[in-house]
């Protein structure tokens, strides 16, 4: 009989990209950020077989993040696999109800970013000792198994254990089918890439003309600072993609829920198909409010919705067309499970975000989940790529024509090259060190 697997130690690292140098990922609340994340390595009893995970940040307060995983590390060094996998909702629910660590959440902040992190090495770690890509993993898993991972604590009034596990029987039938489907064509995606703030008009011409050259047919803008500048950028961007093609636009939750109603009146002219986080993201009835006011386009939030408990809200109120799930914002896939099953019962599409370091890594694999698992269906469904830093991963994500490809390495996809780690680690790392001394 072999041993089991064991986890014995616990290697989190700053690691920042000076993006804010370019205008990578500037939007109306995010003017300078600096794409970065706490990288977390979990070592074994098995010599080589590590757990990979993240928790994406924007630069200045990683730190606190690095401290709130160490914070965890008390609660998963010394356990073994088969522990953790045979009882994966307790396990999640004892991360997140740790009776001291409860009081800095609860199953929000800093901490949650943490447990994201955490729980996503574990599956990472799972899927490369079965030598399986995550997704495959996860499709490969039975109803129950799957049922046996999501906490339904606080949204069993929405959702129940049963009619998740009736959601997932359907999901099996003709899985082989839609394997074969995603195999061969991929997972629509939209682009971001085209439309930072802090991108003058030349850039944005340039990178649309680029994006329909390489296939794309869905695009996403940033607004929310000067609707004058808006809707020149707007008119700019459709001069290029056409009428015919998805435009999208995000505000990153710079309104109240007036400026919301009158902006997108500004906008609607040219004909977006959701306005993303138009308010702050716990304020479920603004956004209930604002998706009354500017129908028939669609509200999308998510990115920085805390929990599965603030989904269901947003569910129930009728609030959003589109879910927006973020993998590192979540706790983890259990909680990305749970709101995707919610979703499902919703008739919501899942949407998710992947703008950062590592999320685009962690989507191409949820994508494939949602859509062998869950949902089903790739109709009015979308994923979101930037096309940054992929370069520093290992087994980076990838598009072709507008379409994710399916991973095939083992794994969720976010190992890092080591030569990475050591140049953009934060303060000491040679990228960051040669900033300081100029």
């Amino acid at each position: 009989m072999e041993a089991p697997i064991t986890i014995d130690s616990l290697e989190v690292t700053d690691i920042r990209f000076p993006t804010s140098e370019s205008g990578d990922g500037s939007d109306a609340m995010h003017t300078d950020p600096d794409y970065s994340a706490a990288y977390l390595v979990l070592g074994t009893s098995v010599p080589g077989l590590k757990g990979h995970g993240l928790a994406f940040t924007l630069g200045r307060g990683t730190e606190v993040v690095v401290q709130a995983v160490r914070a965890l590390e008390p609660l998963i060094v010394g356990r073994s696999l088969a522990e953790i996998r045979g009882d994966w909702a307790s396990f999640w629910r004892g991360l997140t109800s740790e009776p001291q660590l409860r009081w800095i959440g609860p199953e929000k902040g800093a901490i949650h970013l943490a447990t994201a992190a955490v729980v996503n090495a574990i599956w990472d770690l799972t899927a490369r000792a079965e030598g399986k890509p995550l997704w495959k993993l996860v499709a490969d898993m039975t109803p129950s198994e799957l049922v046996d991972c999501v906490d339904f604590r606080y949204i069993e009034d929405f959702l129940s254990r049963e009619e998740a596990f009736e959601i997932l029987q359907k999901g099996k039938s003709s899985q082989p089918e839609r394997e074969k489907e995603i195999r061969s064509k991929g997972y629509p995606a939209y682009i971001t890439s085209v439309g930072w703030l802090g991108y003058d008009d030349a850039k944005i011409k340039r990178l649309c003309k680029q994006g329909l050259e390489e296939g794309w047919d869905w695009f996403k803008m940033k607004v929310g600072s000067n609707l004058d500048d808006d809707r020149r950028r707007a008119a700019v961007i459709r001069q290029v993609i056409g009428p015919e093609r998805q435009l999208m636009m995000d505000a990153n939750q710079k309104w109240s829920v007036p400026e919301a109603m009158a902006w997108m009146e500004g906008l609607a002219e040219f004909q977006p198909l959701w306005i993303e986080e138009p308010t702050s993201p716990d304020d479920v009835l603004g956004h209930a409010a604002i998706a009354r006011a500017v129908s028939p386009i669609g509200v999308a939030t998510g990115e920085q919705c805390a929990n599965r408990v603030v989904f269901k809200q947003l569910l129930q109120a009728e609030a959003i067309a589109f879910c927006q799930i973020d993998s590192c914002r979540l706790g983890g896939l259990n909680e990305v499970l749970a709101v995707m099953l919610m979703a499902a019962k919703a008739g919501v599409p899942v949407c998710p975000h992947a703008g950062g370091v590592g999320l685009c890594e962690h989507v191409s694999h949820l994508l494939a989940i949602d859509f062998l698992c869950v949902s089903g269906s790739m109709t009015g469904r979308v994923g979101e790529w930037v096309d940054h830093l992929h370069e520093h991963f290992q087994n980076p994500a990838k598009v072709e024509n507008g379409r994710y490809l399916l991973p095939d390495a083992p794994g969720y996809g976010v190992a890092m090259k080591s030569e990475s780690i050591e140049a953009f680690s934060w303060p000491n790392g040679e990228v960051w060190r040669g900033r300081a001394q100029a």
